[in-house]
């Protein structure tokens, strides 16, 4: 028997590979197909069945490709109710594959299709449970995110607590748990870094399984702070449910590469949004006027999915050499299938072709106080979280949070003149592009953010407010 776990860290994201006698499981799997076949292949093995946790909200899951390139059938557990065709299991129905089997445990509560796949060696034995989002190292599903679900996050949570009780908690301590996401995903609040545990440590440690826990301390605790989700969530899950496009199509539409000249014909023609996923410091020092940054090195996937608001919207973008393929990935994994090919030559292409170019002004930390000393119109955006501003910020800075960039214009003059800053300088260099794009011309990035502000010893402030 082999167990794998191939992780994602721009989503924080766990897929399963489990393989004995030549016969083979995929969890939860990713966009693109390959990776699973290939690995399959190395093991001379068939994968027999794709399993689903749930209708994932954060990102589009690579079943339905991959079952077809595989034979593979997917199943889902109980209450899924998807447009296409797989095996809906049955609570505790159990799956052979090679010489072990898994258990499908109906854990409703995450959402109400939400199962767990328990895992049992040659032996018998209770191996492994691959908890989705029922069940995370350190947390548990937020109880939020069902689609088409008229029961509210109260009565889910509800739910989940007797799923945990009845279906997890009874099982041995040395069962390894195996959850859907790690820190950094936003389908939970307390997320451990880790990504393989133990049962019973979670029993020991994971505030969600107190042993003397009622329900409505539980349904208290899980739905407490609660922030509203990324918009993307619940067209992802909708995606998700009733089927999308081949991934082989998108990968190939996407990467087509293009000249200066075609370039601007696609934007002109379809209105595309222009793409920039260079690093922060060259964006800012040289980019094409108009275009969007957000850096392919960081948190791309999730910061795309909040911020463009429609799957469909057409995408051309400029990315390093030889990432293309990686981009285009990395958008259609969470639902951005209409990207339509790429600058070729990159910036450089752009100048030699005498086309117009913008640049983001940028201040040293050191020099923001002389600044806003000798300019008292200047004003300040903090584009990080509520939490976080209130944690320490600059005296008469706005509270800007880039999650919310969308809803929040009204905050901002185009007229005005501003300074802005995140933790480092990631969030604020999109939050820079963005205004820009929307016509805000005085814009100036503290280069390094909030940590090169605090270094430099200029002098902030705390808050409970969301504004200052």
């Amino acid at each position: 028997m082999k167990v794998e776990q191939i992780y994602t860290g721009c989503l924080a994201e766990a897929a399963y590979y489990i393989e004995s006698e030549g016969e083979a499981v995929v969890i939860d799997p990713l966009r693109e197909s390959t990776p699973y076949l290939e690995r399959a292949q190395r093991d001379g093995a068939t994968i027999k069945y794709v399993l689903e946790t749930h209708f994932h909200a954060d990102f589009v899951s690579g079943h339905i490709d991959l079952a077809k390139k595989s034979g593979a059938t997917i199943v889902y557990g109980p209450t899924a109710k998807p447009s296409y065709d797989v095996h809906i299991a049955e609570d505790n129905e159990v799956l052979h594959v090679g010489k072990v089997s898994i258990v499908v445990l109906h854990t409703p509560g995450h959402t109400m299709e939400s199962t767990t796949y328990l895992l049992r060696d040659e032996s018998g034995k209770d191996y492994a449970i691959f908890t989705g989002d029922t069940l995370f190292l350190g947390d548990v599903g937020r109880p939020d995110l069902a689609v088409k679900s008229d029961i509210s996050r109260e009565d889910l949570a509800g739910i989940l607590f007797d799923s945990l009780r009845n279906k997890l908690m009874p099982l041995a301590d040395d069962v390894l748990v195996y959850p859907g996401h790690g820190a950094g995903s936003a389908c939970g609040k307390k997320m451990s870094c880790d990504t393989v545990g133990t049962l019973g440590a979670q029993k020991e440690s994971n505030y969600a399984l107190r042993a003397n826990m009622t329900k409505e301390e539980f349904v208290a605790e899980v739905t407490e702070g609660l922030t509203e989700p990324p918009q993307y969530f619940a067209k992802n899950a909708r995606l998700n449910m009733g089927g999308y496009g081949s991934f082989d199509e998108v990968l190939e539409k996407g990467v087509q590469p293009l000249s200066p000249d075609e370039f601007v014909s696609v934007v002109e023609a379809t209105d595309a949004l222009i793409l920039d996923t260079r690093h922060k410091d060259t964006f800012a020092e040289c980019h094409i006027p108009g275009s969007v940054f957000i850096g392919v090195d960081e948190s791309f996937a999730p910061w795309v999915g909040a911020l463009i608001t429609d799957l469909k919207q057409p995408i051309v973008f400029l990315c390093e050499a030889g990432r293309e393929e990686e981009v285009v990935t990395r958008l259609a994994r969470v639902g951005y299938d209409n990207t339509l090919g790429y600058l070729q030559g990159g910036i450089d292409a752009w100048k030699e072709a005498g086309k117009e170019t913008d640049s983001v002004d940028r201040i040293d930390a050191s020099d923001v106080s002389e600044l806003l000393n000798a300019n008292k119109d200047v004003g300040v955006l903090d584009v990080r979280r509520q939490t976080e501003f209130e944690e320490g910020h600059l005296p008469n800075a706005v509270n800007f949070p880039l999650d919310y960039i969308n809803a929040n214009m009204t905050k901002v003059n185009p007229a005005s003149q501003y300074v802005m800053h995140c933790v480092s300088g990631y969030r604020s260099m999109i939050a820079a592009s963005i205004l820009k794009a929307r016509g805000f011309d005085a814009i100036t990035d503290i280069a390094g953010g909030y940590e090169q502000l605090v270094k430099a010893g200029v002098a902030t402030t705390t808050s409970s407010m969301a504004d200052a």
